[in-house]
C-alpha cells in the first residue's frame, strides 16, 4: 500500500453526467464511465475525482443534496457505483469524490425537521435566528443572488437560516458536533465502497462566522478530527481542500500534517494566467516563491481550469483587468465580476504552442496535475449557456450525432454539445485525436507519461532559478532520488538563458517543444523556441 500516492498521481476531473451516456435518455451515467475506463487508462490517468452524483434536486450541479446515501438515480443506482469502483480498481485508477457538507438542499430531511420546531434535534443542524441581522450579506458568494443576502426567511420555522450560497442551499452548522458525527457516518459509509478520498468543498467557509455560530478556540479541529478519522478507516484515503486563500494561510489548513492532505493551488493558478496574458514569466514566478515549502505527508494541487468560473480574486484590479482584456474581452465571457467563464483552449486561441506551453507547466510545477474533462482533446465552451454552464458542455467522442456523448435526440441531452465552429465535436473529438499521431491527445500522453516516469517533480523541496530573462520561468525540484529542472518560454520570441547550478553534470533532457542537443554543462545556456519549453533531469546514483 503506498499511502503518499497522491505525491505523483494524474487526476482527472469530471461530471458522470456530462462524459458518457450509455442508454440513450441523454444524461452521462456510470455504465458510461465505466466503459470509458479503457479510454483514461491509456491517457496516463491515475485517479479520477468525480464532481457530486448524490441524490439532489439538481439546482446547483448537485452541489444540493438531498440524500448522501443516495445516488442521483438518472446516473444509475449504488449496483452501478460499485460495478465502476471495480472496474476502476483493476484499470489502476483510483476515485476520489466530492464531500459538499458545507450545505445541503433545502429538501435534505434534516432540514424539514429542523423547520418544525425549536425543540428539534435537527434545529441545531443549521443555522436560525429570529430576526435578519443588520451586515446580512457579508458573505455572499453567487454574485447577489437570491436579494444579496445570506438570511433567507422560512414561513414554517418563522425565523431565518443562513446560506453562504444559494438561498436553496442552508449552510450545516459545522460546530455541531451531532453535524460531525453525521459527516463520519458519510465518509465511513463511501470509503466502505471503495473510494480513495474526499474532495473537501469550500472548506474555508466551514468556519466563517454566521450568525451565534461558536467554533471555539481551535476551529480547525474539526479537519484533524476529519483527517484522523479517514486515515482510521482508510490508511492510504486523502482529503483535497477547496482552498481560495493566500498561501501564507494555506499551513492553517495543512496543519502540521494532520489536516488536508492537499489543497488546490488557487493563488499561482491566479498569476499564472496573469502571466499568459502579459507573456512575462515575473508574475508566477513571484507566486511561486510565496508558496511556503511543503512536508512530506502534503501536497499541492496544480490546476489550469476546472468546473467553475476561473476565479481571479487573488490579483489586483488593475491585474484582473489586463487578464479580462486578453481572455475575456466581452462582458458575456466574464462573470460574478471576478472570473472568465472560458475553457482553456479557446482562452488560448486556439494555438497549439500556447495549450502545450500551459499543459508543460501543469505537468511540472510543484504539486499533482489535475485535468479537467475535455482539457487532453482541447475542448472550448459555449457562451450561449447561462453562468458556469458554458464550461460543463458534454464530452465530445467522435465526429458523430451529439460528439459520440449519447444517441439521444439532441434536444434531450443533459447539456448541450457544442456542433459549431473551430471546437465543434466535428473538429475536436477523441476519436479522431487517437488516429492522429500529432494530435493533442497524443502529446497529452507522452507528456503525462513522461511525467509519471520522473517522480522528482510531484516531490521535495523546490527554487525558482535566476534565468536572467522575464520571460522565461525556470524552477527545480530535488528529491532523494533525483532532481529535475522545468524551464519555460511565456513569450512569443526565442530566448537564450543561462542557469547557475550546483550540480550541471550527467543533466539530460527528458522531454520538450522539440528535440534538443544535449545538454551543455560547461555553459548550461539554453536555447527556448517562441512559447518553448524543456524538461531537464538528473538522477541520483546510490549503492
Amino acid at each position: 500500500m503506498n499511502k503518499y500516492w497522491y505525491k505523483n498521481a494524474v487526476i482527472y476531473s469530471l461530471d458522470v453526467e456530462t462524459f458518457k451516456d450509455s442508454n440513450g435518455d441523454g444524461i452521462g451515467d456510470f455504465k458510461g464511465l465505466k466503459e470509458s475506463l479503457p479510454y483514461l487508462s491509456s491517457l496516463g490517468v491515475t485517479c479520477l475525482w468525480l464532481l457530486p452524483f448524490f441524490d439532489t434536486p439538481n439546482k446547483d450541479n448537485g452541489y444540493d443534496v438531498r440524500d448522501y446515501y443516495k445516488v442521483d438515480a438518472r446516473l444509475g443506482d449504488m449496483g452501478h457505483f460499485a460495478e465502476l469502483i471495480d472496474s476502476a480498481d483493476e484499470a489502476g485508477i483510483r476515485v476520489i469524490i466530492d464531500l459538499a457538507v458545507n450545505h445541503t438542499s433545502t429538501q435534505h430531511e434534516w432540514f424539514q425537521k429542523s423547520r418544525k420546531g425549536k425543540d428539534s434535534k435537527y434545529r441545531d443542524f443549521y443555522i436560525w435566528v429570529d430576526e435578519k441581522p443588520k451586515n446580512d450579506n457579508n458573505n455572499m458568494m453567487t454574485g447577489g443572488e437570491d436579494g444579496g443576502s445570506n438570511w433567507k426567511y422560512d414561513e414554517e420555522a418563522d425565523a431565518f437560516y443562513y446560506h453562504t450560497f444559494f438561498s436553496h442551499q442552508p449552510d450545516l452548522n459545522i460546530s455541531n458536533e451531532d453535524v460531525q458525527k453525521e459527516i463520519f457516518r458519510i465518509m465511513h459509509f463511501w470509503l466502505k465502497l471503495g473510494v480513495s478520498g474526499f474532495r473537501i468543498d469550500a472548506a474555508p467557509h466551514m468556519f466563517t462566522e454566521k450568525g451565534k455560530v461558536d467554533f471555539g478556540e481551535d476551529p480547525h479541529s474539526i479537519f484533524r478530527h476529519f483527517r484522523e478519522f479517514v486515515e482510521t478507516h482508510k490508511k492510504d484515503a486523502i482529503l483535497l481542500a477547496e482552498v481560495d486563500l493566500e498561501p501564507e494561510k494555506y499551513e492553517k489548513f495543512l496543519g502540521d500534517e494532520d489536516q488536508m492532505h492537499m489543497l488546490f493551488n488557487f493563488y499561482v493558478n491566479n498569476f499564472l494566467f496573469l502571466s499568459f496574458a502579459k507573456e512575462e514569466a515575473t508574475p508566477v514566478a513571484k507566486a511561486l516563491k510565496k508558496m511556503p515549502q511543503i512536508q512530506e505527508k502534503e501536497q499541492m494541487a496544480i490546476f489550469l481550469r476546472n468546473h467553475d468560473e476561473l476565479n481571479l480574486d487573488k490579483l489586483s484590479d488593475k491585474e484582473k483587468e489586463e487578464v479580462f482584456k486578453v481572455f475575456a474581452p466581452d462582458e458575456n465571457m466574464r462573470i460574478f465580476g471576478r472570473g472568465i467563464r472560458r475553457r482553456l483552449a479557446s482562452m488560448l486561441g486556439n494555438d497549439r504552442k500556447k495549450i502545450e506551453l500551459a499543459h508543460s507547466l501543469l505537468f511540472t510545477l510543484p504539486g499533482t496535475p489535475v485535468l479537467r474533462y475535455g482539457e487532453e482533446i482541447g475542448m472550448g465552451e459555449d457562451l450561449s449557456m447561462e453562468g458556469r454552464s458554458s464550461v460543463r458542455t458534454v464530452m465530445q467522442w467522435a465526429d458523430r450525432k451529439n460528439g459520440g456523448f449519447s444517441d439521444a435526440r439532441t434536444e434531450k441531452l443533459i447539456r448541450n454539445v457544442i456542433s459549431e465552429g473551430d471546437f465543434g465535436y466535428q473538429k475536436v473529438n477523441v476519436n479522431d485525436q487517437h488516429r492522429d499521431p500529432d494530435s493533442l491527445l497524443h502529446w497529452m500522453e507522452r507528456a503525462i507519461n513522461t511525467r509519471k516516469e520522473f517522480p522528482e517533480f510531484g516531490w521535495g523541496n523546490y527554487e525558482v532559478l535566476d534565468t536572467g530573462s522575464s520571460k522565461v520561468l525556470a524552477h527545480c525540484r530535488q528529491s532523494d532520488k533525483g532532481l529535475a529542472i522545468a524551464l519555460h518560454n511565456f513569450s512569443s520570441e526565442e530566448q537564450k538563458v543561462k542557469l547557475k547550478l550546483k550540480e550541471s553534470e550527467d543533466i539530460i533532457d527528458i522531454f520538450g517543444d522539440k528535440k534538443y542537443k544535449k545538454f551543455n554543462t560547461d555553459t548550461q545556456e539554453i536555447t527556448l523556441s517562441p512559447y518553448g519549453y524543456r524538461w531537464l533531469h538528473k538522477r541520483h546514483n546510490f549503492l
